[in-house]
């Protein structure tokens, strides 16, 4: 048997034959033109629909700021489109069901960019960065048998 010593550069394939390039996003448009997203975080599931537009947010068939009354869950519906520079250019319609009124914020910020990132693929590296992209995924324990809710158990009696 002969034996070859290879160095990790000989193993590495070529700089322009084998590597794979960064794969190329296009837009994703319905047939009205606009990008579609869904947004989750808790038990909240925000579906978000952006065009073109003044800067107008609704949520579900309200304003945003008479839905989600308190300052923070609106700083937070706003994050992103603050973030790309792009809050007065869309238009953003919003359903969302379940959950609390932050779960609910929290699923339509998710949503919002997401539905950027598939009308505007350039975004998604500034999105990413900031975490706007990433689904949370933590959510209420479920209760267990034997128990009070979901770890708290009953009170021990020695006798």
């Amino acid at each position: 048997m002969t034996t070859e010593t290879k160095t990790l550069a000989d193993l590495a394939p070529a700089k322009g034959e084998g590597a794979e390039a960064a794969p190329v996003r296009t837009q994703k448009l319905d047939k009205l033109g606009r990008a579609y997203a869904t947004g989750k975080r808790k038990d909240a599931v925000a579906r978000v629909w952006l065009k073109p537009g003044k800067g107008m947010i609704t949520v579900n068939e309200k304003d945003y700021k008479a839905y989600f009354a308190r300052p923070v869950l609106q700083m937070l519906l706003q994050q992103p489109l603050n973030l790309a520079n792009r809050a007065t250019q869309y238009d953003i319609r919003i359903t969302v069901a379940g959950g609390g009124l932050s779960g609910q914020a929290g699923a339509v910020r998710h949503g919002i960019s997401k539905a950027l990132t598939y009308y505007e693929p350039d975004l998604r590296g500034v999105l990413k960065k900031q975490g706007f992209l990433t689904r949370d995924s933590r959510t209420v324990e479920r209760k267990k048998y034997g128990r009070v809710k979901a770890r708290k158990s009953f009170q021990f009696s020695k006798r």
